[in-house]
């Protein structure tokens, strides 16, 4: 019985012990002062943002960030307002054990630069508008024309197409929208246009497109045409 209760006793004990501590490290926890900020830009595209910009965004009501407390801080709100800025597609801010404020930020990909009445702006590879950046100019097909009747999925799956394709990123230079939602394509080297057609069967076309391409260039017919039809998806048509 005695052996019983002296085993109670010393459970109890651990418990409280543990109780204690835990308690005494989540205060000095939530008391521990931010030390720094840290912004840490995630993939390929880190061109259009800078630190600076970030930082900013993290600063709530110009406070000094070194006198708040880790408990101080809303956490959310911040990620929320880093989320917000229009050359960001995803952040995560925490705050790390030594007390460093961090932002993991991935930015927007431009996958076309839009010319139009209403400005330029970039369209990201979710089909989404991205606003030019000061720092970097990226080097996309131009899409002009009546770009509000193609659905911008469908747009970003064919600019998509294009960015993911060495061959067809230095070759496609320009994207024009007609009325009736078929695109138009410029090439770099060459004057003939490339009749691409509506937004359906595209990896197809670019296929054909790719293969007419690699054996005109071995025949040196390419000069010889004004326009390449891709719109039949069994046969590329050309125009002299």
């Amino acid at each position: 019985m005695k052996i019983f209760t002296w085993i109670n006793i010393r459970l109890v004990l651990m418990i409280g012990m543990v109780i204690f501590l835990y308690s005494f490290t989540s205060h000095r926890n939530e008391t521990r002062k931010i030390k720094k900020t840290v912004v840490v830009f995630e993939g390929k595209n880190t061109l259009f943002l800078k630190e600076e910009m970030v930082n900013k965004l993290l600063i709530e009501k110009n406070q000094d960030i070194k006198t708040l407390n880790k408990v101080d801080l809303d956490l959310m709100k911040l990620e929320k307002s880093v989320n917000r800025q229009e050359m960001v597609q995803k952040a995560d801010v925490f705050v790390s054990v030594d007390g460093v404020l961090k932002a993991v930020v991935k930015q927007k990909t431009p996958i076309g630069r839009v010319f139009n009445e209403a400005g330029s702006f970039y369209i990201d590879s979710e089909g989404n508008k991205m606003p030019l950046s000061n720092n970097y100019t990226a080097r996309v097909p131009l899409i002009s024309g009546e770009i509000g009747v193609v659905k911008k999925g469908k747009m970003a799956d064919v600019l998509n197409k294009i960015a993911e394709d060495d061959f067809l990123k230095k070759n496609i230079i320009g994207v024009q929208v007609l009325p009736n939602g078929s695109l138009v394509m410029m090439n770099r080297n060459y004057d003939f246009q490339i009749d691409f057609g509506r937004t359906v069967n595209i990896e197809r076309k670019f296929k054909n497109y790719k293969a007419f391409f690699q054996n005109a260039v071995l025949d040196s017919t390419l000069n010889k045409y004004k326009r390449i039809n891709l719109k039949f998806t069994k046969q590329v048509v050309c125009i002299k």
